[in-house]
């Protein structure tokens, strides 16, 4: 009786000691540290999807190179429910500190890994077989690391600064993206252009075992959430966090909502950064040291968005800035790239404006994976393909006998261009030239690139007003006893599925339709039945905490 008395004094004069400052400051400098370093390792990968698409994914087709890698990309996503599950158990029953120690030394040496694979035309298949493999690892080690970093944060911190707190962990992971952009740039000033794209890609990669050292030497430093602390002493720990975290009473309300509010974020994160970058690398043919520049600025200031909108609420609640940012979404997203548009590549709009280009034929229709499963592309597809990888809007009517013109000009078709794909698009491009196009690769004027950085800015407070409050909300949600778990699971399967096929059901859509915009509408339905959930089922007002909801529901 009197040990077990000993322990429960324990616990109550653990949970309820209030870390120092020096400690508070430690705990979000390590963790933010480590959750850059973690999502550096994740988005070198799609930073670098041309040359990785090269060098694992090669294809006469770029279409298909390019959605190759989005798939890779996919996969490592597709797998953090995994982790999440693997590592939300070890995290409940062992501990936060140790569990996310793991978890980015898994992410580490995986992604130097992807930096030592033999090219494909070196070893063949088995070149993407591997790099899928080691995405595969960093999926699972990503599935633990947001949950434990985010919880970890969230239990050193006072109620009433929880949102400003983890906000720091959510500006991490912008963090990740922004390091990534970095570390290429300056590795494009040492190398010439021919050097980086044979070996010098994989320095990046290969950079990730420095960041793990230091990231381990951070995380060494801590010690173990008070709030574990106190449940191991008083030996409240769950027995099967997986299984509590949908059996606990009102449990899977919260689970639901967590999902949709991570179908929110996630989907619009990757639609500002990512699809932003593809966007502007791809269609609208910029320089892509200059894109990398304009990411890099709008990346940087977007991280204050953050912090800025967690402190916020704290004192407004969770739900309002969530409810807002997505309803701005909905507003805004095609404006917003429409605007992009025209300020990246203006010359490209208006000469599709002045000379639109008319295919006429039958079966006009794309298939990107014909390649994949021996099938031939019909041969309007396969102009229509090439038209939509150049980043040419185009429209299609019917006809019995295949056609192209711009504007007034009938194009002669080349039998030799529906044989060879590169024939086809040097062909086209060539035509298309003659009739005012310009394909090269422009750096905007600065007025324009102001335009731009402007634009990706408010992309990125529509991502700070949903994401900014999320680890404070989803730690409130749950019970301490299940919360690595219950908080991981919906948030990486939403993430993972919702946001991690983000670049290629787009990239998908936009093959099929030959609009560029067109992607953005997998974004606008997500969010639109994400808001429809939260609206429903997440309460306003003040933030509460758990223990709170549960005490004022009693």
């Amino acid at each position: 009786m009197t040990t077990s008395t000993s322990a429960n004094e324990t616990a109550v004069a653990q949970a309820s000691r209030e870390p120092s400052e020096k400690e508070i400051r430690l705990v979000i400098a390590a963790s933010s540290a480590g959750t850059i370093f973690e999502w550096y390792d994740f988005f070198i990968y799609g930073t670098l999807a041309g040359l990785i698409g090269a060098a694992f994914f090669p294809s006469d087709n770029e279409t298909l190179q390019i959605l190759l890698v989005w798939a890779g990309f996919a996969v490592g996503f597709g797998f953090r429910p995994l982790g999440a599950i693997l590592f939300g158990f070890l995290g409940d029953r062992l501990g936060r500190k140790y569990t996310f120690l793991v978890t980015v030394t898994l992410m580490g040496v995986a992604t130097a890994g992807v930096g030592m694979i033999p090219t494909a035309a070196s070893i063949g298949i088995a070149a993407p077989i591997i790099v899928i493999g080691l995405r595969i690892l960093q999926g699972l080690a990503l599935g633990g690391e947001y949950g434990g970093a985010a919880i970890y944060v969230a239990e050193h911190a006072p109620p009433e600064k929880r949102g400003f707190y983890t906000g720091f962990i959510q500006a991490s992971v912008v963090g990740g993206f922004v390091l990534s952009i970095a570390v290429v740039i300056a590795c494009r000033a040492v190398f010439n252009e021919a050097e980086f794209a044979a070996w010098g890609w994989r320095v990046p990669f290969l950079l990730s075992l420095i960041l793990l050292a230091i990231s381990l030497w951070m995380r060494l430093k801590l010690s173990e959430s008070p709030v574990f602390q106190a449940m191991k002493a008083a030996g409240e720990t769950a027995g099967n966090p997986f299984v509590e975290s949908f059996t606990y009473p009102r449990n899977k309300r919260r689970l639901v909502i967590a999902f949709a509010v991570t179908g929110i974020l996630t989907t619009i994160w990757y639609t500002a950064f990512f699809s932003g970058l593809s966007f502007l690398r791809g269609p609208m043919r910029l320089e892509e040291s200059a894109v990398e520049w304009m990411l890099l600025v709008a990346g940087l200031i977007s991280m204050s968005f953050y912090v800025i909108i967690g402190r916020w609420s704290d004192r407004i609640g969770r739900r309002r800035p969530i409810v807002i940012g997505a309803l701005l979404s909905l507003v805004l997203l095609f404006p917003i790239f429409w605007g992009m548009g025209s300020l990246a590549n203006p010359g490209l709009a208006e000469a599709a404006r002045d000379n639109p280009v008319v295919v006429a034929g039958s079966e006009c229709s794309t298939d990107p994976f014909t390649e994949l499963f021996d099938r031939e592309q019909t041969r309007c597809g396969k102009l229509l393909e090439t038209l939509t990888a150049s980043g040419v809007p185009y429209s299609v009517e019917p006809a019995r006998i295949l056609s192209l013109t711009v504007g007034d000009e009938t194009i002669s078709l080349q039998e030799v261009w529906f044989a060879d794909g590169m024939a086809r698009r040097d062909g086209l491009l060539a035509a298309l030239t003659a009739q005012g196009f310009d394909f090269e690769r422009k750096a905007p004027p600065p007025a324009n690139i102001l335009g731009i950085v402007a634009l990706l800015l408010v992309l990125g407070l529509l991502s700070a007003l949903t994401y900014g409050s999320v680890a404070a909300l989803l730690a409130e949600l749950f019970p301490p006893r299940i919360r690595y778990s219950s908080m991981s699971i919906p948030y990486h399967i939403a993430a993972g599925y919702l946001g991690g096929f983000l670049p290629l059901i787009s990239g998908i859509i936009v093959a099929r339709s030959g609009d560029v915009y067109a992607g953005l509408w997998y974004t606008w339905v997500v969010v639109a039945l994400g808001l429809a959930v939260v609206w429903w089922g997440l309460p306003g007002g003040p933030p509460r905490d758990f223990s709170d909801e549960i005490a004022s529901d009693g």
